[in-house]
């Protein structure tokens, strides 16, 4: 079976920055835009860009994520001789361990590729928010006829040095590549979304993995080095909306983003839609004494307070004069009468006592509101 691409799906980032969010399950799993998990986004960007032969890369924590993609069924990609694979970290008869690094993970999974015989390899991170036609993508690769094709945008020049920094000509052929440098030349960042010719990818992929001093990382190792060797490396400019959710303050902006009608990023483009899983709730109610303003407001939802610029998950309980205030609210979070809550995430399954007040100071990461953490904060204002 030959296939022209295949997609590689990395999914095992632990996302520590995140805090309790990602304490049980994997950063691509955390729940995101009312409906979603992050990792919705990428998949749904495969699916919409007909590639159809994907294989979920998963490490950390990865139950939750691994329950939720399932066979694939949202994304149409329970098929039987391609569709989606998970890929986790194994044992053979010469040993094996955990994956090292970007590269290592698509190094170690060299015989699942192989079986498609693919052309190109589209290698995308499952932690980004973002609507992509990875097809245009592609075209774009093979018109350059590139080695490598890296996705990019520009960034505002404080935040460079959280990315993988390119050099370009005016053909946007890749001059210089820097991951993460402290002093950026240029505020073109990396985008974490790649396309390989897979013959040359494999090539290299090979040479990394005997070299002990290698951290096996695309951005540090396997980029540089065809940059060394003179292959020809592109970059593809990107202009619609991305963010990297890799902190707690990124995660509440790109959710608080999804409020703002005139993003680019729409949850209701018919055209591009994005898939998820549909938990069958029945249909929200909102009592005739509250208030709902500028929200997302989720199926199997009880609304009988005030919720001002917030995203509220499925099956989520607003008791009687209590106010959510630009908060996202996870799903099965129960809400009591005469709450207060601000600028806070409250994780699934948290229930809020009557007469609390959690609100986060906005000079500071909005407080995240658990089971574990919820009697430490009880009655604290203008706290964090």
């Amino acid at each position: 079976m030959k296939k022209e691409c295949i997609g590689m799906l990395l999914a095992g980032g632990e996302g520590k920055r995140l805090g309790l969010l990602t304490k049980k399950l994997a950063k691509p799993a955390v729940h995101f835009g009312g409906k979603y998990r992050i990792i919705d986004f990428t998949l749904s960007n495969c699916t919409n860009s007909g590639i159809n032969t994907i294989g979920v890369l998963t490490q950390y924590a990865p139950l939750e994520l691994n329950k939720h993609i399932g066979i694939g069924k949202p994304w149409d990609l329970d098929r039987q001789f391609d569709g989606i694979s998970i890929l986790s970290p194994y044992t053979a008869q010469e040993g094996g361990n955990w994956y090292k690094g970007t590269a290592d993970a698509i190094y170690k999974n060299i015989q699942f590729i192989e079986q498609y015989n693919p052309e190109h390899i589209l290698v995308i991170s499952g932690d980004h928010i973002y609507q992509m036609n990875y097809k245009i993508l592609l075209n774009h690769h093979i018109k350059m006829d590139a080695d490598a094709t890296i996705s990019v945008m520009e960034v505002p020049p404080p935040d460079a040095p959280r990315f993988g920094i390119l050099n370009t000509d005016d053909n946007l052929r890749i001059l210089d590549f820097e991951e993460k440098p402290q002093h950026p030349k240029s505020n073109l960042a990396s985008m974490g979304i790649y396309i390989f010719n897979w013959k040359k990818l494999k090539s290299y992929l090979l040479q990394d993995a005997n070299m002990n001093e290698s951290s096996h990382d695309f951005g540090k190792d396997i980029i540089p080095a065809m940059l060394s060797d003179n292959l020809r490396l592109f970059a593809y400019r990107f202009n619609g909306y991305w963010k990297d959710v890799g902190t707690i303050q990124s995660y509440w902006e790109a959710n608080m983003d999804l409020l703002d009608e005139d993003l680019s990023l729409s949850l209701n483009n018919k055209s591009w839609r994005t898939y998820s899983h549909d938990s069958n709730y029945s249909p929200q109610f909102i009592n005739k004494d509250a208030k709902v303003n500028r929200s997302l407001i989720n199926s199997g939802c009880w609304i009988s307070g005030t919720v001002e610029n917030s995203i509220l998950f499925e099956d989520v309980t607003i008791s009687s004069n209590s106010v959510v205030r630009q908060s996202i609210l996870h799903p099965s979070v129960k809400v009591g009468p005469n709450v207060i809550l601000e600028r806070v995430i409250v994780t699934e399954n948290t229930l809020i006592p009557e007469n609390t007040l959690i609100r986060s100071n906005p000079e500071k990461d909005p407080l995240i509101v658990s089971s574990e953490n919820l009697h430490s904060l009880l009655s604290i204002s203008e706290t964090n």
